[in-house]
């Protein structure tokens, strides 16, 4: 099994470049799969780690409710933010500058065959980050994602999730809101999910965030949980 994953920053890249380069990634590794079953090889397969900070968009996931996209065509232009319905799970959900977005690429099979403890895992990773900021944060039950104040009125989220695997292949992945202009997600219902408020790190913190020093904690985080190497 290969544990080693390549990371890759890609700094502020459009979503729409971003997403057919993660399916470029994605299928190499699904077909790269096949030819050894189809073979009888043993090949590794690679693993790659995407960091990207996008323009502002709006993302509507496969089970998504157009209806919780509030804006009209000539809305979005206005706001200049684009606006794309995805092959992840979940529902709607914004990107932006001042986000730190993951995009894992991964062979679980180099790892462990569970999309739930996969899941599971990602949220831990931004869990650990955000205690390292003295913030408690947690899972909302029934609600992928990572949350502040959890089991109180204030509940809020600053991390959402999504994510598409085939033949145990990842690709998509977290959002985390560091120093967001949350004024983007005042235009859609978040996830889907109504009554619910989004917060970013540096309005917890009440300062601006560094945030290569955020990607340097998750990273750290990711390679203990999934006992992998990253390497450039």
């Amino acid at each position: 099994m290969n544990k080693k994953i390549q990371l890759q920053d890609l700094g502020n890249k459009d979503y729409k470049d971003t997403w057919d380069y993660q399916e470029e990634l994605f299928k190499a590794i699904v077909d790269l799969k096949i030819q050894n079953r189809r073979e009888g090889t043993t090949v590794d397969t690679p693993n790659y780690f995407l960091f990207v900070e996008h323009p502002h968009v709006y993302t509507l996931g496969k089970s998504g409710d157009m209806t919780n996209m509030l804006l009209s065509e000539k809305q979005l232009e206005a706001k200049r933010a684009t606006f794309y319905k995805i092959n992840r799970g979940g529902d709607i959900t914004y990107h932006g500058p001042g986000q730190i977005v993951g995009y894992p690429i991964l062979d679980l099979e180099n790892f462990f065959t569970d999309i739930h403890k996969y899941l599971r895992f990602l949220e831990e990773v931004i869990i650990l980050t955000l205690a390292e900021y003295g913030l408690h944060a947690a899972r909302s039950a029934g609600e992928t994602g990572v949350w502040l104040g959890v089991g109180t009125p204030f509940a809020r989220k600053i991390c959402a999730m999504g994510v598409r695997a085939s033949r145990w292949v990842t690709m998509h992945g977290f959002a985390l809101n560091v120093n967001a202009d949350l004024g983007y997600f005042d235009n859609i219902i978040p996830c889907g999910i109504k009554g619910k408020a989004v917060t970013s790190l540096h309005v917890e913190l009440g300062r601006p965030i560094d945030e290569n020093e955020v990607k340097e904690k998750i990273r750290t985080h990711f390679s203990e949980l999934f006992e992998a190497e990253f390497y450039s």
